[in-house]
């Protein structure tokens, strides 16, 4: 744009024209054409609400975009609209023209409507959402600077980290110390945070720690497991900052400093006996800084966190996520597996496979190739405990498991009162060990026979013998099994015989040979 207000100020004062075109840069015609109009319109004085724009306007109408039949946007309504989650000045710009061909207008092109938007915000110092949406990032990280905790009993200093997310479109931020950097405490931070905002962003960026990604990777990083289960509950995306990129975290990386210097530093001279002494002091230093007055932009991170951004963040999910931890761990050839010097069984079938082993406060979660296989609530106390769920056994060592006189007893019950009797009979004539193998053998024999045939087995022997046993009884069942075939042979011949007398009408009976009427 031509400095039209420079033009005229050095023609109100008597400088020539070859002189304004040397020193604004333009050419002696561009000069003379604005002194001209600047004449015909009788401008004899310059004030303050004439700037290059409106002097730009008034003395040739035709350049301007409104005469030349462009529709100018409402750029109050597009900064609105693009506060929006999922809208882009993209679709606005083509909204915009559908509106101005509606009304029989010219549109701008996209790159000029980019370009006037950026003015509108540069010009009323408001923020340009275009990357950072509200509710849309939370950006979170280890502070480098720490604090410290008085160990009462030999008067020590405790190293306490310092946890720092900050939304980057408010700044408005939480901070939170630990005694470790480790998972638990990684976890324990994210879910205090979302708590201190009363709601979730649609994404966490954090930075590579060992506690969140497992493995970098510019397009796939693996996740710690702890991590991306809490993401899936409260339904975040993580996105890991590029490996020596602070520019992908820019906010709260400058936050970090801006933290140190505002909270940490104001507390260094403090001393503290406990964590949570510590963190209340942390919590009064951040609300002071969150409701601190902007220097170049009106409200606070306090006021712009609760006017444009709370209503943008999902909401919070209750009941509290339950932390985790995951480990992996190999089947051993008893089928159990060894958690803080506990055993969990599993499934027989996993033996010398490796499994992933969730662990929370009350439970352990046994899972292979992302299926549950396990479940056992946590054991606690003397160490070497074990939990077995007997439906993870193969069939032999259930078997032994349940081969106690009790079941045994049971067992001969349900199948008869001689059978009973008879178990009952080998559990008072031996000691308890060799009355169990002796029932093994009973048991496998009872295996190839009926009930019934038990039964008449058990009833016939304990009527003969006067110490009955095993082998007995296989003698006698041998001989029950071969009598019924026996009979069941006699009667086939009888039913044959008495098939064949009744297809023959005539046939001579014993009488005739001289037998008896």
């Amino acid at each position: 744009m031509l400095d039209y207000r420079k033009i005229l100020e050095m023609n109100h004062q008597g400088i020539s024209q070859r002189t304004i075109s040397s020193s604004t840069g333009h050419s002696r015609d561009k000069i003379r054409e604005v002194v001209n109009e600047a004449k015909k319109k009788e401008i004899l004085q310059l004030t303050e609400e004439m700037t290059n724009t409106w002097l730009e306007d008034y003395l040739f109408p035709e350049k301007s975009a409104k005469y030349r039949g462009y529709l100018e946007p409402k750029w109050d309504d597009i900064h609105k609209e693009l506060l929006k989650k999922n809208v882009t000045l993209k679709l606005l710009h083509k909204e915009y023209e559908a509106k101005a061909r509606s009304q029989n207008k010219l549109p701008y092109a996209y790159r000029t409507f980019c370009e006037k938007y950026g003015y509108f915000g540069k010009k009323y110092k408001l923020t340009m959402p275009i990357h950072r949406k509200p509710g849309e990032i939370l950006e979170v990280d280890w502070a480098g600077s720490t604090l410290f905790v008085k160990n009462t009993e030999n008067g020590q200093d405790i190293k306490v980290y310092i946890f720092i997310a900050t939304l980057p479109f408010s700044q408005y931020s939480y901070v939170e110390g630990f005694y470790d950097m480790k998972t638990n405490n990684w976890l324990t931070a994210h879910i205090n945070a979302f708590e201190y905002f009363k709601g979730v962003p649609e994404t966490v960026v954090s930075d590579n720690l060992r506690t969140g990604v497992t493995k970098t990777d510019y397009s796939e990083p693996l996740l710690n497991e702890g991590y991306r289960q809490l993401s899936d509950y409260y339904h975040f995306t993580i996105v890991p900052a590029r490996v020596r990129a602070p520019k992908d975290k820019a906010s709260v990386e400058g936050n970090v400093g801006f933290v140190s210097r505002q909270v940490l530093a104001a507390l260094r001279n403090d001393v503290f006996f406990s964590l949570n002494e510590l963190n209340q002091a942390i919590s009064e230093k951040t609300e002071e800084l969150n409701q601190e007055a902007f220097q170049k932009r009106p409200g606070s991170r306090q006021t712009v966190f609760n006017e444009e951004e709370y209503n943008f963040l999902s909401p919070l999910r209750y009941p509290r996520y339950t932390q985790s931890q995951w480990r992996i761990s190999k089947v051993q050839l008893d089928y159990h597996i060894q958690i803080d010097r506990m055993f969990y069984s599993v499934p027989y079938e996993y033996v010398n496979d490796e499994v992933e082993v969730r662990i929370t406060d009350y439970l352990i979660e046994v899972y292979f190739n992302e299926h549950r296989i396990a479940s056992h609530k946590k054991i606690e106390g003397d160490i070497g405990q074990r939990s077995t769920n007997i439906d993870h056994m193969p069939d032999n060592h259930r078997r032994y498991l349940n081969h106690t006189p009790k079941e045994n007893l049971l067992w001969a019950k349900e199948i008869g009162p001689n059978l009973h009797a008879y178990v009952e009979h080998i559990l008072s004539h031996h000691t308890e060990k060799k009355a169990l193998k002796l029932l093994a053998t009973l048991r496998n024999t009872a295996s190839n026979h009926s009930t019934e045939a038990l039964e008449e087995g058990c009833q016939t022997m304990m009527s003969i013998a006067k110490e009955p046993n095993n082998p007995l009884l296989k003698t006698v069942l041998s001989r029950l099994k071969k009598r019924k075939k026996e009979l069941g042979s006699v009667s086939q011949a009888d039913s044959l015989k008495e098939q064949t007398d009744n297809e023959h009408g005539f046939v001579r009976g014993a009488s005739y040979f001289g037998g008896k009427n």
